[in-house]
């Protein structure tokens, strides 16, 4: 089957670092499905990743994390699904990725592709959805329905920030705060997506949050960026609030917010299927309740462009983007 293979550390560019290849197809066992791929989100962990592993590596790494596609065969053990289920996820660090025609993932993390989506649009929603969701009601903890208090989302334009926006809205009544640049555009993308206000990261923001007049800063959940903006969130965080992050800034001082005992959080959405905690269905759980939101009108994908085929040539042009870009949303890979 085909598929794309990473050889090299080199984040950026890279002729020799990302090819077409050739594998063999998987066969599913115990509670795996085997999913034929229709599309494939591409994240900034895709870069990350890139990074980080070792220079000339000679045997190829599948990377790729959000998914949707058709179930092909099921293992033995598999109770939720069967053949001809259309299905979206966001797999994990520690199996091949979803770039190939074909992928073996654990049925837990799997939810039902909202009917109301196209695979290129429910390829954009898992890995972002299911990070804001845990950040947002399991590692920050705010009740759902919960009110009198704000929650600031740092990178609302971002495929993290613009899901964790909608979920605030639809699942609290909050008010909701995010940042993006000073621009028309991404304003406009942010209120779209429910925030009721909207704040300029490239200056203080503590200073703009005070003059909003809004209910106290309670949550904070941080996309991108965090050691910059630290002290500020620091300054403008209630006493006693949540703050959470998922980036990997250089090493920052938490001291700032001892005396207010405010409590910090970090959220890594792989953590349930690399350990395979005993909550790991959790994500299949939410992708179920996600995807009745969707087809309620609740909430909508992030997709921002299609592009095709996927291969190695697509692909290394979607990652240098990933550096460069600030436009709003996800891009996604459609056909082999």
């Amino acid at each position: 089957m085909k598929a794309i293979g990473f050889f090299r550390s080199d984040p950026q560019t890279g002729a020799e670092a990302l090819r077409d290849i050739d594998i063999p197809k998987p066969s599913p066992k115990g509670r795996d499905l085997l999913v034929k791929i229709e599309a494939v989100s591409v994240n900034p962990v895709d870069v990350k990743t890139r990074a980080r592993v070792p220079a000339d590596r000679k045997d190829a790494t599948i990377l790729g994390f959000d998914g949707a596609g058709v179930v092909e065969s099921v293992g033995d053990r598999v109770r939720n699904f069967k053949s001809g289920d259309e299905v979206f996820y966001a797999g994990t660090l520690v199996r091949p990725g979803t770039y190939a025609e074909y992928h073996l993932v654990d049925e837990r993390i799997v939810g039902r592709k909202p009917k109301s989506l196209s695979f290129p649009e429910a390829a954009a929603v898992p890995l972002t959805a299911i990070t804001s969701w845990e950040m947002l009601f399991h590692r920050l903890a705010i009740p759902e329905g919960s009110s009198g208090a704000s929650v600031l989302i740092i990178g609302g334009t971002g495929g993290v920030g613009s899901m964790a926006v909608q979920l605030a809205r639809q699942l609290t009544r909050l008010t909701v705060v995010t940042t993006s640049f000073d621009d028309a555009e991404e304003r406009a993308w942010c209120r779209k997506n429910g925030a009721d206000h909207v704040v300029d990261h490239t200056k203080p923001i503590a200073a703009q949050i005070a003059a909003l007049n809004i209910a106290p800063v309670k949550f904070v959940f941080s996309t991108n960026m965090t050691g910059h903006h630290f002290p500020q969130i620091a300054e403008l965080i209630a006493p006693q609030g949540r703050f959470g992050l998922i980036d990997d800034p250089e090493p920052f001082d938490l001291r700032l917010i001892k005396v207010k005992s405010v409590s910090t959080h970090w959220e890594n959405m792989f953590t349930r299927s690399i350990f395979e905690t005993e909550d790991m269905d959790a994500q299949r759980d939410l992708l179920t309740r996600l995807s009745q939101m969707i087809d309620n009108g609740q909430i909508r994908t992030t997709l921002a462009e299609v592009l095709g085929p996927i291969n190695a040539t697509t692909l290394t042009g979607a990652h240098n983007r990933i550096w460069e870009r600030r436009a709003p949303g996800k891009m996604v890979m459609v056909g082999f």
